[in-house]
Order: structure tokens, then sequence, then C-alpha cells
């Protein structure tokens, strides 16, 4: 999924940054309010992880702009603020879910899969072209009962293949989708990440469901 958090916090966002992205999620992380609420708006999130207190725009502000123009993605609340009162108030800005802190990844990722099934992209806990299924939960790749593992990177790259199939995907277009706010990829990443889920694909026997497109991009077609 492609996911926005916020946080204000460096000690805080890195190491939840880092546990979203092992599990094969694209993540921008944003530290501040207003710079997040342009992302939210430019970007077609799946999942808003939102820290209530944030400087210039809040948490729960934020969440209520984001309602109030009509966005659904689902959105979870991370803040220290435990009371009735104020979870009732996160509730009803328009947040799917709340987090108390100080956050237990392991809870945080639970929670991010169960709302992930809430998101508009949602499909299921497989996507398949096919008889190419790409396994959500556990980052496997499978044709025809023969499976192997992707890396992160590498599902974040077929996952996008398959929720745009037989489109063709620029250098460009899968470098916003792929690489998060903030990070710079080298000029043959695109290039070099393809060649590598080739090699998995080739496995089990679905390396040509790639095709390069010259000068365009990249395509996926179900495989022969």
């Amino acid at each position: 999924m492609l996911i926005l958090l916020v946080e204000d916090d460096p000690a805080q966002l890195e190491p939840l940054r880092t546990a979203l992205l092992k599990v094969g999620h694209t993540v921008d992380a944003i530290a501040d309010g207003e710079t997040a609420q342009w992302f939210a708006f430019n970007k077609n999130y799946d999942l808003l992880i939102l820290d209530w207190m944030l400087p210039k725009l809040s948490g729960l502000e934020l969440c209520q702009v984001y309602r109030s123009a009509g966005k659904v993605a689902p959105v979870l609340m991370l803040t220290a603020k435990d009371t009735v009162t104020n979870k009732v108030a996160g509730l009803d800005a328009g947040a799917d879910d709340y987090l108390v802190k100080p956050v237990d990844v392991l809870e945080l990722l639970a929670r991010v899969r169960a709302l992930g099934r809430r998101s508009p992209m949602w499909q299921g806990d497989k996507i398949s072209l096919g008889n190419l299924h790409l396994h959500l939960s556990n980052l496997t790749i499978e044709y025809n009962s023969a499976t192997t593992q992707l890396s992160s990177r590498e599902f974040q790259l077929m996952e996008y293949f398959m929720r745009h199939p037989r489109q063709i995907l620029s250098h460009d277009q899968i470098e916003q989708a792929l690489w998060s706010f903030g990070e710079e990829p080298e000029s043959n990443a695109v290039t070099t990440l393809i060649r590598r889920l080739r090699q998995r694909l080739q496995v089990i026997d679905a390396r040509d469901s790639i095709e390069t497109v010259h000068r365009v991009g990249y395509r996926l077609n179900p495989p022969a």
C-alpha cells in the first residue's frame, strides 16, 4: 500500500517508517501538518497515519479537512491522548482507528493490515492476473503453483504492476510510486529493479510477463 505517515518526532517517525517498508509498503514520511496536507491532496494514498500533535496543522485538523474534501482512504490516529473524550474527538473527526503512544510496532502493523482492507484499492489478500498471483500477506508471487519470495522493493514494484495491468508505466511513474518523499533513486534504479524482478519471475517461469516498451516504459501482461 501507499501510506502517508505524519509524525514530527524523528525518534518515532523513522522506526515506524522502517517497519512499514520492511513489510512491503511505500511510505511518504512527513514531519508537519501543512506539508502532509499537500501530499494528502496530491497523491492517492491507501492509508494515512497521523500523529495528533503536529506543527502548523494538527493531525486532527488534517483529518477533518481530508474528510471534508470527500477523501475516503482510512485514517489511523497516533496520540498520547488516551481519554475517552479524546478518542471520541478523533473518531468524530473522521479517523477510522486510534493507537495510543508509545506505539508498539507489531500492533501498528496489525492495525495497518486491518485498515488496508477498508481502502478503496483493497483487492483481498492477493492480486491476480490470469494464473499469476501476488500474495500481499507474505510478499510472494505464484504462477501455476510455483512460488518465489520477493524483497520488499520487488514486491512494491510487482504490486504496482498488478494494480495497473496491461498499462505502459514510465520510469518516472514507477519512481514516483515506489520511492518515498525525500528519497533520491539512482539514475538506473528502475532498470536495475526491473532486472531483479524478472530474475525472480524466471524462477516461476513468468519472466516474460514484464514487457519492455522501447523508449516508453514497461507493461505487465498475463503470462502465456
